[in-house]
């Protein structure tokens, strides 16, 4: 059976007839940027995330860059990044003319390993960004404690963690700042780029709200030297039709996954996501670890199952970084996590019998 690694027919069926009527509307109206669409998903994306203030961008990647702008982050400064992640979570350091410090990952969520991060803090670390990765929050507790004892401030790169819960709270209510992505693929995802910045800080939100849009606060009174980057309201109409089913696609993707470990489990040489009973996961990606990856991955996909790799090299052995001189064997969880890491298809209406053809052709190609 063929599985693709993610199928958006059903989801768009289930919200055709409203974005149908809401991108009439907005054609009608004609406001087409920053729209009231696009006010009132940033209004319940907010609420959603349980904070009180949402800035809609044009991109996860431009919510991190402005967060950043917003607390000041210039050259001289250091962000601790962790470097199993994508490399848009550096990018923003860079954008800043800051410099990203790589940090290694936990072993079991991969995401920011607390001490990693502790030992790296210098007097010129400015900022930490934890990234919730493949939909599991990262430790929140001990790095904002961290955080809190050095002057740090806490950027969440909640981009692929739309929904999950840390202690109860919702990712993105936690840090000072936290940023999202709808890149279609996400579990909350647009028809095209689009992002969100989230606060309870209404300096933070101020700043990013003239960020976002040329410096100004009239339509010719700049206050700071900004940037173009505003969500598109066909995009918002979109996201607003799609957050009223976000919580049971959630579910949906955690009943999957319950369905993989299941079958996986008895696979010894596939290492399943681990849970910590004090968070959620919301598994925008379902993510295991297998030896000889590249050629698993390559065997899985002659057989008609799309499977991806999330990220097969850590941010401190890329190129675009070979200035910073980080060397391989610097990091060594993260390193093997990139060497062993596979992506399995994961979307919400996924059947039960996909899931099965799945596992089966994983188990064939080990």
């Amino acid at each position: 059976m063929s599985v693709p690694f993610i199928d958006f027919k059903e989801q768009n069926r289930l919200i055709q007839t409203e974005v149908d009527t809401g991108f009439k509307k907005v054609f009608e109206k004609g406001d087409y940027i920053l729209g009231e669409q696009a006010q009132i998903f940033e209004g319940a994306f907010s609420k959603y995330c349980e904070v009180q203030y949402g800035v809609g961008v044009n991109s996860g990647t431009d919510a991190l860059h402005l967060a950043l702008m917003a607390l000041d982050i210039q050259e001289g400064d250091e962000v601790i990044v962790p470097t199993h992640t994508f490399i848009a979570t550096a990018l923003c350091v860079s954008f800043c003319r800051a410099t990203p410090v790589f940090v290694d990952v936990e072993p079991d969520t991969y995401n920011i390993d607390p001490k990693s991060f502790q030992a790296a803090i210098t007097k010129k670390t400015k900022a930490v960004i934890p990234v919730h990765i493949y939909g599991q929050p990262a430790d929140m507790d001990e790095i904002t404690a961290i955080a809190r004892q050095h002057g740090i401030k806490v950027v969440e790169d909640a981009a692929q963690a739309h929904g999950a819960r840390y202690k109860g709270k919702r990712v993105g209510s936690i840090g000072d700042v936290a940023c999202f992505s709808f890149y279609p693929t996400k579990s909350l995802g647009a028809c095209g780029d689009a992002g969100m910045i989230v606060t309870n800080d209404k300096g933070i939100y101020e700043k990013a709200l003239m960020l976002r849009d040329y410096g100004r606060r009239g339509r010719y009174e700049h206050k700071i030297k900004g940037t173009n980057s505003r969500l598109d309201t066909l995009q918002a109409v979109v996201l607003n039709a799609k957050l009223k089913h976000l919580d049971l696609w959630n579910d949906m993707r955690a009943k999957n996954a319950a369905a993989y470990d299941k079958l996986l489990t008895p696979l010894k040489k596939v290492a399943i996501p681990i849970i910590k009973q004090d968070r959620t996961h919301v598994f925008q990606t379902y993510a295991v670890l297998v030896p000889h990856r590249d050629k698993v991955v390559e065997a899985m996909k002659a057989q008609g199952v799309g499977v991806l790799i999330h990220y097969p090299i850590g941010l401190h052995l890329q190129e675009a970084y070979a200035e910073l001189g980080y060397k391989k064997g610097d990091f060594p969880t993260a390193e093997k996590v990139a060497d062993e890491v596979m992506s399995l298809p994961m979307f919400p209406h996924m059947t039960k019998e996909q899931i099965e053809a799945v596992v089966a052709a994983l188990e064939k190609s080990l």
